[in-house]
């Protein structure tokens, strides 16, 4: 790793990239956690039914949001050819790919309701989990469709651009759950379909504005990234097809070790899932942070690996490393000092159940402050590897550390070994330990082959 004195330049060039990049995925985070924060003011039970209900939708966008953030190697190293032709080809055939993704997956959320109670789930949580999902399956390819077009304004350099359309989205969707879920301003009272609606029309909104940014901005005007947006380019489908869907697969695996975690949770109530469930949305706050540092880490390697330039590449990796790292101990701290200030913020004061929660939540804080650095390592690693257009060999890494070590050892430790859910988030720390020291040093143990090559 290149000496800290000689990084200032790339640390700088990375934090410029990447904290836009964080800002968004911050912003859009914001949405869940508006729609957490409202819900769990309405109980325990409606709580806890967003928390597997949002995990469910989660783990099914995660199947298709490898298009998404794989084109955006991609498009970073055709840019550094100079290539136009690629970049456009490469964004509407992920475009493509995400709409197709969309309409797969629409029957599995629709009659989610019996695959949760097949799960285990209390029939009245996997209801009220299935009126949420039910309106999500429209959300679906605005979602998936964003991400691409994130992608794709990213790398031409327009992330603040992202950002402002994504924070915009979020006033919208507070207002619209405070009129929906609670039956304000003339509204039905919805509750949790009231969440999901509000949701499904910030997404709608956010999908129309990176749209007009991709079709008329100044920078995107050249790529004419919609002009016969339905004609076939099976070369580049192609293409996008065997580098993203590794990557899907490798954040369905990590989703998957997170989702079986919410599953087995809820065998343990109502009351033990919603304060998981808020635990791990505080965490999932603070890993926006590293998954936009790894999204910058991404363009800056894809672009050093399109130019050539080896040197660009290390630092490029170490610069995203140490930024990462960096936060990663100021959220410790931030867990460590004030679990029952964060926990809190999510319930209803008056609820009975209120106290019980807040109480295990915070205890969970202790455990999601453990994971803090090996869950910022690994996300580091996989945008890293993306942007060498590594992702076969990831995604074997990822699957065996999250299904094969995460998700035994979070079982073992939790109900054969008694430790309740204690056990479970113990579990999720052994498997992203394992999945950060297997990607760095897959990503370090390449690092002196000559850029431009193909991953083996």
């Amino acid at each position: 790793m290149p000496a800290l004195s000689r990084l200032r330049p790339e640390l700088v060039a990375t934090a410029a990239v990447g904290l836009p990049l964080v800002g968004s995925h911050l912003a859009r985070m914001m949405i869940g956690v508006t729609d957490t924060l409202m819900v769990g003011r309405a109980g325990a039970e409606p709580l806890a039914a967003l928390v597997l209900a949002n995990s469910y939708f989660f783990i099914l966008t995660m199947l298709g949001a490898g298009y998404g953030l794989g084109v955006l190697g991609l498009i970073a190293a055709a840019r550094a050819r100079g290539d136009e032709a690629e970049v456009r080809r490469a964004t509407r055939m992920a475009l493509w790919l995400s709409g197709l993704h969309a309409l797969a997956v629409a029957p599995v959320l629709w009659w989610s309701g019996a695959i949760l109670t097949a799960l285990g789930q209390q029939p009245q949580i996997a209801a009220l989990g299935q009126d949420y999902l039910r309106v999500m399956v429209w959300a679906m390819p605005a979602t998936l469709g964003g991400m691409v077009l994130n992608s794709f304004l990213a790398a031409l350099g327009r992330a603040k651009v992202v950002l402002a359309i994504t924070v915009a989205a979020i006033p919208l969707n507070a207002a619209l759950n405070w009129a929906l879920i609670f039956g304000h301003a003339g509204f039905p009272a919805l509750g949790v379909t009231g969440a999901a609606l509000a949701s499904l029309a910030a997404m709608w909104a956010q999908m129309a504005a990176l749209a007009a940014c991709a079709g008329l901005m100044a920078a995107a005007r050249p790529y004419q990234l919609f002009q016969r947006l339905w004609r076939a380019d099976w070369v580049a489908f192609r293409a996008v097809l065997w580098l993203g869907l590794p990557i899907s697969l490798t954040l369905v695996a990590e989703s998957g070790m997170f989702t079986g975690a919410n599953v087995m949770m809820g065998w343990f109530g109502a009351v033990p899932l919603a304060a998981h469930g808020i635990a791990l949305q505080i965490t999932a706050v603070t890993f926006m942070v590293h998954l936009g540092l790894s999204n910058a880490a991404t363009i800056r390697i894809g672009g050093a690996h399109g130019a050539g330039d080896a040197g660009g590449m290390r630092g490029a990796a170490a610069a995203a490393i140490i930024l990462s790292a960096g936060f990663a101990l100021i959220a410790v701290t931030a867990f460590l000092a004030m679990p029952r200030l964060l926990t809190g913020l999510y319930l209803n004061p008056a609820d009975p159940q209120a106290p019980a929660i807040v109480a295990l939540a915070a205890g969970l804080m202790l455990y999601a402050a453990l994971f803090q650095v090996m869950d910022a390592m690994q996300v580091i690693a996989l945008g890293l590897l993306r942007g060498v257009q590594d992702t076969r060999r990831p995604m074997v890494l990822a699957i065996v550390s999250y299904w094969l070590v995460g998700l035994p050892a979070a079982w073992l430790l939790a109900f054969p070994l008694g430790m309740g859910p204690a056990g479970i988030w113990l579990g999720l720390l052994a498997g992203l330990s394992c999945a950060a020291a297997a990607l760095m040093a897959r990503f370090w143990g390449r690092g002196r082959l000559r850029p431009g090559t193909t991953p083996a």
